[in-house]
């Protein structure tokens, strides 16, 4: 199924590789995002407190998922496994 991924999805992406932290660059090739996407989406996820901006050295930038980020993760995970269910692809046909 080549389709193209929801905004949820992308959101859901990024917030698993910034669970234990990363880098844009690393974000960028795990989640498989244009530099453009990139930067939309870190902007909304930080100014809505769903990550945040950790400096390690000068001048590396860390992102790292808050709290508020990883309980939105584990809904947008419940919601495709429920509607993934829903739409019968749970693997027996329903």
């Amino acid at each position: 199924m080549n389709r193209r991924r929801s905004n949820i999805e992308i959101i859901a992406d990024m917030l698993r590789v910034g669970e234990n932290g990363a880098g844009k660059t690393e974000i960028m090739s795990s989640a498989n995002m244009s530099y453009a996407q990139i930067q939309k989406y870190l902007g909304f996820l930080l100014s809505h407190g769903f990550i945040n901006k950790v400096k390690v050295g000068n001048p590396a930038v860390t992102y790292q998922v808050t709290d508020k980020g990883g309980e939105l993760l584990k809904n947008i995970n419940y919601i495709i496994e429920v509607l993934e269910f829903r739409n019968g692809h749970n693997g027996n046909g329903a």
